[in-house]
C-alpha cells in the first residue's frame, strides 16, 4: 500500500482524467430536480476550494510539489482540525463538478475512487512524516483526525507551522486549480448547452 501511495502521489494531478472525461462526455440527466442538485454541485466545488485556499495559506508552495520532498510540520489553521484538508477539498471539487453537470451517480463513484486514492497516499505521506518528524508527528497525529474534522480544532499542544503566507501568494500557488476549475466550468458550460 505504502509503495502503491508514494506512486499515485506522483502522478496525483493527471490520476483525475477518467473523471474528467466521464463528466465531459457521458450525457447529463434533464430532470428538473437534477437542477437543484447541479446548484448544489456548484457550491460544492466553491467549498472545496475554499478549503483548498486555506490549507495552502498555511502551508504554502510545498503543497504543489510533486517530488518526494517534505515541507514543515503544519499544525495551524485547517491542519488543527483535520490532518488532511487539502485532499477533502480536492474530494469536493470534484463531487461538486459531478453534481454540476448533473450526474449525481458519478458523484458517488468519485467519492469511492479518491478516497481510495488518497487513503494509500496519505499512509505513505504518514510514513514518510513519522519518519522525519517522529514523536511530535505522532502527538499531532494522536490529536488530530485523518479524515473527519475535529470540532474544537484543540491542536493547541503543537505550534509549529504558525506562519501563514500572503493571500497573494495563496492564490499565486493555487493558480493551477483555479485556472482549471474555470476552464472546466467553461467546458461544462459548453456540453450543457448543446
Amino acid at each position: 500500500m505504502t509503495r502503491l501511495g508514494g506512486w499515485l502521489f506522483r502522478y496525483r494531478t493527471i490520476i483525475p482524467i477518467p473523471i474528467v472525461l466521464a463528466i465531459l462526455l457521458l450525457p447529463a440527466r434533464e430532470k428538473p430536480s437534477v437542477l437543484l442538485v447541479a446548484g448544489v454541485g456548484v457550491g460544492l466545488t466553491w467549498i472545496g476550494e475554499a478549503l483548498r485556499l486555506w490549507a495552502v495559506r498555511h502551508i504554502g508552495a510545498i503543497s504543489r510539489t510533486r517530488s518526494e520532498r517534505l515541507g514543515p510540520l503544519i499544525a495551524a489553521g485547517p491542519f488543527a482540525a483535520v490532518r488532511n484538508p487539502l485532499y477533502l477539498g480536492n474530494i469536493a471539487i470534484w463531487v461538486g463538478f459531478a453534481l454540476a453537470a448533473r450526474m449525481p451517480w458519478l458523484a458517488g463513484v468519485v467519492v469511492v475512487l479518491l478516497s481510495l486514492e488518497y487513503h494509500a497516499i496519505v499512509r505513505w505521506e504518514e510514513q514518510r512524516l513519522e519518519a522525519r518528524y517522529g514523536d511530535e508527528y505522532r502527538v499531532y497525529a494522536e490529536r488530530v483526525p485523518r479524515w473527519i474534522p475535529n470540532r474544537n480544532r484543540g491542536e493547541r499542544g503543537l505550534r509549529r507551522g504558525q506562519v501563514t503566507f500572503t493571500w497573494r501568494e495563496t492564490l499565486f500557488s493555487e493558480r493551477g486549480t483555479l485556472i482549471a476549475m474555470a476552464v472546466g466550468y467553461a467546458l461544462l458550460w459548453l456540453k450543457l448547452r448543446t
